[in-house]
């Protein structure tokens, strides 16, 4: 079945077949919302918001319009929405908890360790892309990590198609001077200690 049948069934009272919708897009989302969050370290709220995007798609379901946008595109919206919105909380939260030392440092003791990233390479360039503006990193996330076509990120983004190829370009001669200063700097710090 394809989406948009899919889609049907579920407005006609189908409520099962948004089971098989979620199988079709849930790690795709996960990894988009993984990928958004890694930047502010909360990466492991992802699974939550990709919970949260999922019911809310479920919510608003009936007022999808395919003609406007195809499923994807809707799905990754709102998951951007919300990640953004969540975002948005954590910053007010950290702002207050700066304002009571005490308060943020019991919730420093209490925030499990980050996992540690195979490979120096993969993290240079995750630390590259997460160095990115907000609209750059998420463009440069849709386009490599989830294969999005230009249109569908102009959607995703409410940019258009030219914005998006601007975004992408900045994006990538961003990643590629951050990691070329990295090599660089890597190389000048070998050459040093052969002298």
């Amino acid at each position: 079945m394809t989406d948009s049948q899919l889609i049907r069934e579920i407005k006609d009272g189908n409520a099962e077949a948004y089971g098989e919708l979620m199988r079709r897009y849930e790690r795709k989302i996960l990894s988009f919302i993984y990928h958004m969050l890694k930047s502010a370290g909360l990466e492991t709220m992802a699974e939550d918001l990709c919970n949260e995007t999922f019911y809310k798609a479920y919510r608003s379901l009936h007022s999808f319009r395919e003609a406007e946008a195809s499923f994807s595109t809707w799905l990754y919206t709102i998951a951007r929405n919300t990640v953004l919105s969540e975002l948005r909380k954590q910053r007010t939260l950290k702002m207050s908890l700066e304002q009571n030392p005490q308060v943020a440092q019991t919730m420093q003791d209490v925030l499990p360790e980050q996992a540690v990233i195979r490979g120096e390479q993969a993290t240079k360039v995750r630390e590259a892309i997460n160095a990115l503006p907000e609209k750059q990193r998420s463009a440069i996330i849709l386009r490599e990590f989830d294969g999005m076509d230009y249109q569908e990120i102009a959607s995703v983004l409410g940019q258009t198609v030219s914005s998006v190829k601007s975004l992408l370009f900045r994006a990538r001669a961003s990643v590629k001077m951050q990691l070329e200063a990295y090599y660089l700097g890597t190389a000048q710090e070998g050459y040093e200690g052969m002298k």
